[in-house]
């Protein structure tokens, strides 16, 4: 649904330097899944998506949306032009800080982008009526955005968005200004807007708990770079990949030379079967768990455990496959180990830097 090839965005400086916000970004969304970008602050996220609906000309590169080059309409003449106002009316935008018109009531201000478009006024006020109810805020149409609750303008927000039945919605850190709460609740609208409408959403955030509560995709950026990307399953499943450590931090050393630690990256049916009081009982050995962090994703549970076996590596190879057999990612920690062969032919075990 949304493909960014060899996306460049280049700024100039007050001093004439040129800033490279993106470099190269090649990104993938499928069409009907919420898809994160997250990353700390002048990672690119910001440029990223205002590439991608062409608030801002990327420098080089292409973006196409719902199989239609963005960027070759920009580069044409005023028939393109035309072309790219209807591409982008398709294409919803939420912003941080809501962007609401005081002056107007609540019900105005998500006729406004249909306003633009020219859609008579009977039509206008009966979409964003709808449109408010869909969003829990059928009661508050006549109120302005100075009496509503920030969750409530971001709900405005995410209505007028609606207005132009975009197969699309881009979310611009929606929910960072608003308390925990707040921003579960709007994170669950998102979700059902999703799964509701049949949207394709992409979010940036620099909140990891935006990406395990509504993702089905992630990409780590840095730099102007994609670092990383993929569904949270494959990430998961991905030998020191630092956005499933992100997303699953666990910590712990080895109380000893003689120890074996391990990373268990728990996804799918193995995520609710005792898989480690089975270990135990199984070879009779004694586990120590030194960490662990255990999330429902997607309606599964999810999670990452770090353990410590008695014994060096070469003492566990059994216990470590009969891990591996059961479905899990095993990691093993420290750098004793190089590269371990697996059992029973998976690939192998790699070494994961402490």
């Amino acid at each position: 649904m949304i493909t960014t090839t060899g996306l460049t965005k280049v700024y100039q400086s007050r001093g004439g330097r040129e800033v490279t916000a993106l470099d190269g970004v090649d990104l993938h969304v499928r069409e009907g899944e919420v898809f994160g970008v997250i990353g700390q602050s002048g990672a690119g996220k910001s440029s990223l998506i205002r590439c991608v609906n062409l608030l801002e000309r990327p420098t080089s590169g292409a973006v196409t949306v719902a199989g239609e080059d963005l960027t070759a309409l920009a580069g044409r003449g005023r028939r393109a032009s035309r072309e790219l106002r209807e591409a982008r009316s398709r294409i919803g935008m939420v912003f941080q800080h809501f962007n609401l018109l005081s002056s107007r009531t609540v019900k105005d201000n998500v006729e406004l982008p249909l306003e633009i478009l020219g859609v008579p006024g009977a039509q206008r006020s009966r979409k964003a009526l709808e449109l408010l109810d869909l969003v829990g805020l059928a009661d508050k149409a006549k109120s302005y955005p100075g009496q509503l609750s920030g969750g409530q303008k971001q709900r405005v927000g995410i209505a007028r968005a609606l207005a132009g039945d975009p197969k699309v919605l881009l979310s611009d850190e929606a929910t960072s200004a608003l308390d925990p709460e707040t921003t579960r609740s709007i994170l669950q609208l998102l979700r059902d807007l999703n799964r509701q409408l049949g949207l394709t959403v992409l979010l940036i955030t620099h909140e990891m708990d935006v990406v395990k509560t509504i993702c089905d995709s992630a990409a780590l950026m840095r730099k102007g770079k994609i670092i990383e990307s993929g569904t949270v399953s494959e990430l998961l499943a991905t030998p020191g990949s630092e956005l499933a450590h992100e997303l699953f931090p666990v910590s712990g050393d080895a109380s000893g030379a003689d120890r074996t630690v391990i990373d268990v990256t728990f996804h799918g049916e193995a995520a609710t079967q005792p898989v480690i009081s089975q270990l135990s009982r199984t070879y009779n050995i004694d586990i120590s768990i030194l960490g662990a962090a255990m999330d429902t994703i997607g309606g599964r549970q999810i999670g990452r455990m770090r353990i410590e076996l008695p014994g060096r590596y070469e003492e566990n190879v059994v216990p470590v496959g009969f891990l591996r057999e059961q479905g899990l990612q095993v990691d093993v920690i420290g750098t004793a180990v190089a590269s371990v062969p697996a059992q029973n032919g998976p690939a192998p075990v790699e070494e994961v830097a402490k």
